[in-house]
């Protein structure tokens, strides 16, 4: 801590530039040292009283900063994709520590302050692949011919996104692994629920993974559909449901659909429902064969099998 404040620098100024005081005598006066006197005199006959003020104490260089382009690509990341320090890491190649020191530098360090629900998270894993699959339907909005709001904005084309439906997107997610598998169908019937399981068990079956439990909200499509709950009886798979009210308990599907809305549903470049779905799958096997997951330290969910 500085011993002195602006006013005393000016108080040791004028006691020797106004009134004739040596440095020695302001020195004792002031219980400072000569070279302190010194100091502020020099400050002041070089800058006027402007050279008084308190200075920042960081250094003129910092060789070793990270790169200005660098910071920038950060700074993107973490707006446009709202990643936290780990997915940048792994997107950049930049330590962790690197990163979230940087968030810090330009205050985007807490996502809380973008809008995000704070609370205690407590999470948890299976063991095993196909131990626990998480299911859920994920309803979106078509995309209008030639685009909607988000390309042309919602006062350009105010009624077009009215007019075009939605899509169900069927998604399961493994527990384990995080490995997910869509299916996008016009509806979430109890029989379109059925026949999707179906075809979900195939596909882990190809992966040599034998599905134990589904896990499901308490929608009737599922609770009371025999069409759903004969699925799961041929196959010898435990049906769980989530607590009424608690969508956390199926969090990590949930945590999916969040990812499939912000990294591929509303691309802007996308102009079209079919060009949509039609990108749909390679971005699904995207996300299972490359995409880096935070909870397993970098790895993608098909490396976890």
């Amino acid at each position: 801590m500085a011993m002195l404040t602006p006013r005393s620098r000016r108080v040791l100024v004028e006691l020797v530039e106004e009134h004739g005081w040596s440095p020695a005598a302001v020195a004792d006066r002031m219980a400072v040292s000569r070279a302190t006197v010194h100091k502020w005199l020099r400050r002041y006959r070089q800058e006027g009283w402007d050279g008084l003020a308190d200075r920042s104490s960081r250094p003129r260089r910092s060789p070793n900063r990270t790169p200005e382009h660098l910071e920038r690509e950060i700074i993107r990341l973490r707006v446009q994709h709202r990643w936290g320090p780990h997915r940048i890491s792994y997107a950049t190649g930049m330590a962790r520590s690197t990163v979230y020191r940087v968030l810090r530098r330009y205050d985007l360090n807490r996502l809380g302050d973008m809008t995000r629900t704070r609370r205690q998270v407590v999470r948890y894993q299976r063991e095993v692949s196909g131990e626990l699959v998480h299911i859920d339907v994920k309803k979106l909005p078509r995309i209008p011919p030639g685009g909607g709001h988000r390309v042309w904005g919602r006062q350009a084309r105010p009624s077009l996104d009215r007019k075009t439906g939605h899509d169900y997107f069927h998604v399961a997610v493994d527990d384990h692994s995080r490995v997910a598998f869509v299916q996008v169908h016009p509806d979430q019937r109890g029989d379109t629920c059925a026949r999707f399981t179906q075809d979900m068990v195939r596909f882990f079956a190809s992966l040599g993974v034998r599905v134990q439990e589904v896990m499901t909200d308490n929608a009737k499509n599922y609770v009371n559909h025999r069409g759903f709950q004969g699925v799961l009886a041929r196959h010898g798979i435990k049906h769980r449901r989530t607590r009424i009210y608690r969508p956390q308990t199926n969090g990590k599907v949930e945590r999916f659909n969040l990812t499939l809305k912000q990294e591929w549903a509303y691309n802007p470049a996308i102009v079209s429902n079919e060009r949509r779905l039609a990108t749909l799958q390679p971005w699904v096997d995207l996300y299972n064969r490359y995409r880096p997951h935070s909870a397993h330290q970098g790895k993608a969910p098909l490396d976890m099998l």
